[in-house]
């Protein structure tokens, strides 16, 4: 039996189907439900290149702050998608997101994570790998692809 589950979302239609759907997982199991959101933080490399662009009033750490805020807002949204009669952890986190659902399961030791089935298209899923891909490929534990659109 299941007793934790973690599910990643970017905010976007089809990852609020997969919360939806990880909700409904968790409600039947009895399960925890864990809300991952990863955001990339300003690099260097990107900083560098809207100072040259925009000089030098750009604040690295605002803009760090402002992505994360961003994070924190898309995790709202995604607890109101799945309601308020779970036992729920949200977790906003900074790195790829594969990475970041990966290491939150690992850290709660959880039984299945839930991600939807689209992600990156065309040439950059076979360069870089899509979420679900890499997720499925490297999780300790099940994952369910559901069905998104």
């Amino acid at each position: 039996m299941a007793s934790t589950i973690v599910v990643g979302t970017d905010g976007s239609p089809t990852a609020s189907e997969a919360v939806r759907q990880a909700a409904e997982l968790a409600r039947v199991l009895g399960a925890r439900l864990h809300i991952v959101n990863a955001y990339r933080p300003a690099s260097v490399d990107a900083t560098v290149g809207v100072l040259a662009a925009t000089g030098p009033t750009l604040d690295p750490v605002g803009l760090d702050r402002d992505l994360r805020e961003q994070a924190e807002h898309t995790l709202e949204r995604a607890l109101s998608v799945a309601g308020t009669d779970l036992d729920l952890q949200a977790h906003t986190r900074a790195g790829s997101a594969a990475d970041v659902i990966l290491r939150v399961a690992e850290e709660e030791n959880a039984d299945i994570i839930v991600v939807g089935n689209k992600g990156m298209a065309g040439a950059r899923r076979f360069l870089l790998g899509s979420v679900p891909n890499r997720v499925a490929h490297q999780a300790r534990c099940n994952v369910m692809i559901v069905r998104t659109a």
